[in-house]
């Protein structure tokens, strides 16, 4: 069952808010609550049963066991079965990695790469705090720029909506330097959720995500996208100009169209094979999508796979 799946299950007994009407209400602390009542209604249960459940060890199958939880990985490399045995946290810490580069300033609607991006980021740490775990945020570019250490008291989601609400795009992206400092300056382990366009060095970046894999964090990544870098529907002659890098270009997009998309695919393959690979959890984000249906839509995935 994929994720659209997952979203078309979901009870619709409240409308789902979309990205616009989120910016309409304004201030970061009521977009979240109002996003997290939406997922709550939805979903009619704890949300975050998938987050709070953590991978302990391999055991041997046993028939009768269920097939839900056979690691096939394993199985492709010994041809034998094991199932995956979880244990439950207490309690634990969420990460949030935003990243505030110029490209992520771009947008083909009224809603920014970055305007959405802070929308996820301040509602999965009101999601986290209201379950009485703990979050924390740090906002980077080419270096950390913000850092807002973790706690589980409610006012934790003020302080971090009033920084996410200061942020302005900067130049350059070095998610790759980023994810080596955090996994060297978390000493528990826990879940990190990067929220990036990762429009950088790919194969830097997965070093980064090995680093953090290495110290047994869970790592999410939430790839995020405008509908017109996903599609390319522009016409007639249009100038491009580079939002990281300085240049431009006048051309007519339907001659590069299916160069682009190729590429594209190319590069969200590799990404996407670099994640499963390492164990991380890949979402790509279209900010043309309601934030609430995107998060509930991970979550149910994550726990159909417990």
């Amino acid at each position: 069952m994929n994720a659209s799946t997952l979203t078309n299950s979901v009870p619709r007994s409240r409308k789902y808010l979309d990205p616009e009407t989120l910016q309409k209400i304004g201030s970061l602390e009521l977009i979240a609550r109002e996003v997290v009542e939406g997922i709550r209604i939805g979903m009619h249960k704890s949300p975050l049963k998938g987050f709070s459940t953590e991978f302990a060890y391999h055991r041997p199958y046993v028939v009768g066991d269920p097939l839900r939880h056979l690691d096939w990985r394993v199985f492709a490399r010994t041809e034998r079965y094991y199932l995956k045995q979880y244990e439950a946290e207490t309690d634990f810490t969420a990460h949030l990695l935003l990243d505030a580069s110029s490209s992520m300033h771009y947008r083909s609607g009224k809603v920014s790469k970055l305007e959405y991006a802070k929308y996820l980021a301040a509602s999965l740490a009101y999601l986290v705090v209201t379950q009485r775990d703990s979050a924390g945020l740090a906002v980077f570019d080419s270096e950390l720029r913000r850092y807002v250490e973790p706690s589980s008291t409610m006012t934790i989601i003020s302080t971090i909506a009033e920084v996410l609400e200061k942020i302005e795009p900067t130049p350059r992206t070095n998610i790759a330097a980023l994810l080596h400092e955090f996994a060297g300056r978390i000493k528990r382990r826990g879940f990190v959720i990067l929220i990036s366009d990762l429009l950088d060095n790919v194969d830097d970046f997965v070093k980064g995500l090995d680093h953090l894999r290495f110290r047994g964090h869970n790592v999410i990544v939430m790839q995020t996208l405008d509908p017109h870098e996903l599609t390319f529907p522009f016409d007639g002659a249009i100038k491009f100009k580079g939002l990281e890098e300085p240049g431009e270009i006048l051309t007519r997009p339907q001659r590069i169209r299916d160069t682009y998309l190729a590429e594209l695919k190319k590069l969200l393959d590799k990404i996407k094979g670099a994640c499963s690979k390492t164990g991380v959890d890949y979402v790509l984000v279209d900010t043309s999508k309601p934030v609430d249906q995107v998060i509930a839509s991970y979550v149910m995935s994550r726990n159909m796979t417990l």
